[in-house]
């Protein structure tokens, strides 16, 4: 099973593009913060991960400012055929600061 929930802080977020077929693109860094528990002990988790979304996802990342608190669920893949460095591909993203249900924004699949 490859399926990621994070959640973090939309910390950069590249201008909205579109694939030869015309599908909007867009990519982005979230920034996750949390403690976890490892062996027994807390470790403090700090990361920048980087996420694409596609389609209606790339819509909704577009219209999101730079700073914004968001959970998001989707798979990692490669980043390219010739690049085995892993990214997030966004499935729905929940844009929680602000939103006391945390409802859900957009979804796909």
């Amino acid at each position: 099973m490859n399926r990621v929930t994070l959640a973090g802080v939309l910390v950069e977020r590249k201008a909205l593009r579109f694939t030869p077929a015309g599908v909007p693109v867009a990519e982005c860094l979230v920034r996750h913060q949390s403690v976890q528990v490892e062996a027994g002990a807390e470790r403090r988790v700090e990361c920048d991960v980087q996420a694409i979304g596609l389609g209606p996802v790339a819509r909704w990342l577009n219209a999101a400012p730079p700073g914004a608190t968001v959970r998001i669920e989707g798979f990692l893949a490669a980043r390219s055929a010739n690049s085995r460095q892993l990214r997030l591909h966004i499935h729905t993203i929940e844009f929680v600061k602000g939103n006391q249900n945390g409802q859900v924004l957009q979804e796909e699949g």
